[in-house]
C-alpha cells in the first residue's frame, strides 16, 4: 500500500491552517491550535489512532473558539479523504466502545463517501478548559462532511464532561484506525457498487 499522507493549507479571513496527516504513522503529534484542551484532545486522537499529525492553526480566538475548531475539523476531514484516495482495500467500517473512567462512549464510522453525523448528547457545562463544549459537535460534524463519512456517537454512560469528550476523541481514533486499515481479502473497494 502506498503511503497515505495528506498536506493541506487553508487560509480564510478567520483562520490560517496548515496540516500534515499520515494515516500509517506511530501516533506522533505536533499540534498548536491556541486552545489547550483542544490540543490535548487532538494529541490523544493521534496517539490512540496511530496517526502522525503536524497541525498549526492561527484563528480569531479574540472572537471565540468556533472558527478555529470548526475549520480544523474541515481541514482534518479533507486530509482524511485525501490520504485515503480511492479507498482500495480498506475495511471501510470501524467502531469502538471505549471506557473513560465512569463514562462510556460508542463511536461508529462508515467511510462510504456519504456524510452523515449523529450525536444526541448534551453536555452539562459550557466549557472544559477554554473549549466550549458545544464545539465538540461542530468539530465532528465538520469532519464527517469534509471526509464524506457516516459518523455516529452514542454516550452510553455520561459522567465528568472532560471524560466524555476525551472518550469521544479516543473512540473516534480507534474506530477510524479500524476503518482505514487494509484487509487483504478486499479487492478494490468494499462496496457492491464498485466505488466509495
Amino acid at each position: 500500500m502506498e503511503k497515505r499522507i495528506a498536506e493541506i493549507t487553508r487560509n480564510t479571513s478567520e483562520t490560517k491552517i496548515t496540516l500534515k496527516l499520515n494515516l500509517d504513522g506511530s501516533g506522533k503529534a505536533n499540534i498548536n491550535t491556541g486552545i489547550g484542551f483542544f490540543d490535548h484532545m487532538l494529541e490523544g486522537f493521534c496517539r490512540h489512532g496511530f496517526f502522525d499529525m503536524d497541525l498549526n492553526v492561527s484563528g480569531d480566538l479574540h472572537v471565540d473558539t468556533h472558527h478555529t475548531i470548526e475549520d480544523t475539523g474541515i481541514v482534518l476531514g479533507n486530509a482524511i479523504a485525501q490520504a485515503l484516495g480511492d479507498k482500495f482495500g480498506i475495511r471501510r467500517y470501524g467502531d469502538r466502545t471505549l471506557p473513560m473512567d465512569e463514562s462510556l462512549v460508542l463511536c461508529a464510522i462508515d467511510l462510504s463517501g456519504r456524510p452523515y453525523f449523529v450525536m444526541d448528547h448534551e453536555f452539562t457545562v459550557a466549557k472544559v478548559g477554554e473549549m466550549e463544549t458545544e464545539m465538540v459537535k461542530e468539530f465532528f460534524y465538520a469532519i464527517s462532511y469534509a471526509a464524506g463519512m457516516n459518523l455516529h456517537f452514542v454516550i452510553l454512560r455520561a459522567g465528568n464532561n472532560h471524560h466524555v469528550i476525551e472518550g469521544m476523541f479516543k473512540a473516534f481514533a480507534k474506530a477510524l484506525d479500524e476503518a482505514v486499515s487494509a484487509d487483504p481479502r478486499i479487492e478494490g473497494v468494499l462496496s457492491t457498487k464498485g466505488s466509495l
